[in-house]
C-alpha cells in the first residue's frame, strides 16, 4: 500500500526530499535484501540535516499512521533497512558531523551519519580509537552501527558497540526529542534508555546524536597466522586460549574453503588448511602474552604459526577482513545464502563450527565458515544455484538447523547483524514468550502508531491500514 505523503513539501526543513524513482529505488533495499530480490520502494526520501528535522518529519508521519524506516549506509544484512510498508526512507547520511572531541575525557560526539573510519581518524592524532569498531567501518555509519548494537574482531578484548556508548540523543515516533544515557562514565539514575534503544534497530526512535567513549592506542601491537591439520583443531585452540585467559584482542577462524576463495579473490596465498589470524594490544608485556598463547597453540598440533610486526599487519589481515566480498565472487553460478553470525558461549564453539559444516556436508552445499572466534561468534553462508529449487531448500535446512542449535547451547540467533526481518521467526525461540511480549509492549508505548521501521523485529507483521505480511526469507 503505498501512502501520500505529500506532506513532507510542506514542512520547513532544511533538508531535502525526493518522490523521484531513483532515489527511491536506491532506499528499497539493503545488502543481502538487494542480492535477493527483496526491496520494497519507499513513497518518498527525506535526508534530514538536523534533529529539528528528524523531529519535523516524525510528528507529521505519525500525526498520518505514514511508516518512516530509518536508513544510513544501507549495508545491513537481515533487511533492516527495508521500507516493507514503503512510506518515507529516512536517510541520515546527511547529518555527518563530528560535533565535538574530549580527548581529556576519552570522549567523541558525533551525528548518525558519520562513518565509521572517520571517527579513528578524527581522534588518532590524540592518541586514542573506538575500540569495538567492525569490521566495516569504512561502509557503515555510527548510527546503524548503534542502532544493530554492532561488534567487530576486537570484540574479544574490548567488547560490543553497547558497551561504548555513553549517551544517545534519540527523536521518538512522535517527534519528541529525549537524551538517554549521561556522559558521565556511569549512572545508575532512572531507566537505561539508553540501552534500550541500542540494538532497537531503528523501530523505538532515530539518534540523532552519540558520545562515544574512546581509549588510548595501544603501545604494543603484534599478530599473525596460525594454520591447523583440521578445523576442529583450530576451533579448539581458540576456544582453549579464551577460556585460558589468554588476552588477546583478536581472533579469527577461516576455514579451508573460506581460505581458497580468498586466494581465488585476492590472490593472497593463504596456505591451505584450517587458520586462526590474531593479534594482541598492550602497553607492555607483548611477547610474554604471545609466548603463552604459543604454547595453547602446539597442545593442539599447529602446523606453521607466523609472527608479524605492526608494518605487516595489514598485509596478514587482508584476506580476513575481505572475506565477505570474495564469497559473493566465488562462482558465477552460485550465489550465498543467509549470512549467518550465531554465536555461542566459548566452550560450544567447536561444536558450533562442526555442526555448520556436517550440515552443510549432509545437504551437499559448499559452506564457507569464518568469524570472531574469540567470542563465540559464527560467519557462514550457504552457497546455491538460484535456479535449482530444491538447493535452495537445503539452504534453508542447513541455515535453520545452525541457528536452531546455537539457541539450544544458549547462544543466540545473530551476534551482530540483528534481527530485522530475516530472524523474525526465531525471536521467541531464543528469548521465550513472555519477553517477546515484553518487546512488543514497549514498542506499543514509544510507538503506538507502529510507524518507527514497522514489520521489523518480531515474529508477526500487524496487518492494518493496508499492511500485508511479507514471507521470512
Amino acid at each position: 500500500m503505498s501512502h501520500d505523503c505529500s506532506f513532507l513539501e510542506d514542512l520547513p526543513l532544511d533538508g531535502d526530499v525526493s518522490f523521484g524513482e531513483s532515489a527511491r529505488e536506491s532506499h528499497a533495499a539493503d545488502w543481502v535484501a538487494q542480492e535477493a530480490g527483496m526491496g520494497v520502494t519507499p513513497d518518498a526520501v527525506v535526508w534530514p540535516k538536523s534533529t529539528a528535522d528528524v523531529s519535523a518529519v516524525l510528528e507529521a508521519a505519525n500525526d498520518r499512521e505514514v511508516p518512516v524506516t530509518p536508513y544510513a549506509a544501507g549495508t545491513s544484512l537481515e533487511g533492516n533497512a527495508v521500507p516493507l510498508f514503503r512510506g518515507v526512507s529516512m536517510d541520515v547520511t546527511k547529518m555527518d558531523a563530528v560535533l565535538e572531541v574530549r580527548p581529556e575525557d576519552f570522549q567523541i560526539d558525533v551525528e548518525p551519519g558519520v562513518m565509521g573510519d572517520v571517527v579513528d581518524e578524527t581522534v588518532a592524532d590524540h592518541g586514542l580509537f573506538f575500540p569495538p569498531m567492525p569490521s566495516s567501518a569504512n561502509l557503515s555509519t555510527v548510527g546503524g552501527m548503534i542502532v544493530n548494537d554492532a561488534s567487530g574482531q576486537q570484540t574479544v578484548k574490548y567488547g560490543e558497540v553497547a558497551d561504548w556508548v555513553l549517551e544517545l540523543e534519540v527523536v521518538l515516533a512522535d517527534g519528541t526529542v529525549v537524551e538517554a544515557g549521561s556522559k558521565a562514565v556511569k549512572t545508575s539514575s532512572g531507566y537505561n534508555l539508553k540501552d534500550v534503544i541500542v540494538g532497537s534497530e531503528g523501530t523505538l526512535g532515530v539518534v540523532t546524536r552519540a558520545t562515544l567513549e574512546l581509549a588510548g592506542l595501544p603501545e604494543q601491537i603484534k599478530g599473525g597466522r596460525a594454520v591447523f591439520g583440521t578445523m576442529d583443531a583450530a576451533a579448539e585452540a581458540v576456544s582453549d586460549a579464551v577460556r585460558s585467559g589468554v588476552d588477546v584482542a583478536k581472533i579469527e577462524l577461516v576455514d579451508p574453503l573460506a581460505a581458497e576463495m580468498a586466494n581465488d579473490y585476492f590472490d593472497t596465498g593463504l596456505p591451505e588448511g584450517s587458520m586462526i589470524f590474531y593479534e594482541f594490544h598492550a602497553d607492555h608485556g607483548v611477547d610474554d602474552e604471545i609466548d603463552f598463547f604459543e604454547t595453547i597453540l602446539e597442545a593442539h598440533d599447529v602446523t606453521t604459526d607466523e609472527v608479524a610486526g605492526e608494518d605487516r599487519m595489514a598485509e596478514i589481515w587482508r584476506a580476513r577482513d575481505e572475506l565477505a566480498f570474495a564469497v559473493q565472487q566465488y562462482d558465477p553460478d552460485l550465489e550465498p545464502r543467509h549470512p549467518g553470525d550465531v554465536t555461542v558461549p566459548i566452550s560450544r564453539y567447536p561444536d558450533i563450527v562442526r555442526h555448520a559444516k556436517d550440515l552443510a556436508d549432509d545437504h551437499d552445499l559448499p559452506l564457507p565458515v569464518f568469524g570472531h572466534a574469540g567470542d563465540g561468534n559464527v560467519h557462514y553462508a550457504a552457497l546455491v544455484d538460484p535456479d535449482d529449487a530444491d538447493a535452495e531448500a537445503r539452504a534453508e535446512t542447513v541455515y535453520d538447523g545452525i541457528v536452531e542449535q546455537a539457541i539450544e547451547w544458549g547462544g543466540t540467533a545473530t551476534g551482530e547483524h540483528g534481527i530485522g526481518m530475516g530472524k523474525r521467526r526465531f525471536l521467541e525461540l531464543e528469548h521465550g514468550a513472555g519477553a517477546v511480549e515484553a518487546m512488543r509492549a514497549l514498542k506499543g508505548a514509544l510507538d503506538p502508531n507502529d510507524v518507527l521501521n514497522p514489520g521489523k523485529m518480531f515474529p508477526e507483521t500487524e496487518q492494518e491500514g493496508g499492511r500485508v505480511d511479507l514471507p521470512d526469507r
